[in-house]
């Protein structure tokens, strides 16, 4: 089904979704924003975030702010233009259905 080509695996989860869509709207956000606004657990939250890093999608960076950690999450070049495509598949699904 060539309408599905667009489609990204790695997306296909609400968490991931979620994460990507935070991501792509700021410059970046922090665990504890992303755990606040998607309402998961830290381990839940630890396990999409490794699994878009390892992807190439989002990179981490790991601080100290005073003298509790901080992790950032950013989204990369190629996690933007595949998440785009991914929207633009989803958008081309839906003009096929509407």
């Amino acid at each position: 089904m060539a309408y599905l080509d667009g489609l990204n695996k790695a997306f296909d989860n609400k968490v991931r979704l979620g994460i990507m869509s935070i991501l792509m709207a700021n410059e970046s956000a922090d665990f504890t924003t992303l755990k606040s606004l998607l309402e998961v657990t830290d381990g839940n939250l630890a396990s999409h975030t490794r699994h878009l890093e390892e992807a190439g999608y989002i990179t981490c960076e790991k601080k100290f702010i005073g003298r509790k950690p901080n992790t950032l999450f950013i989204v990369t070049p190629s996690g933007r233009q595949a998440f785009e495509q991914h929207i633009q598949a989803l958008e081309n699904l839906l003009k096929l259905n509407g």
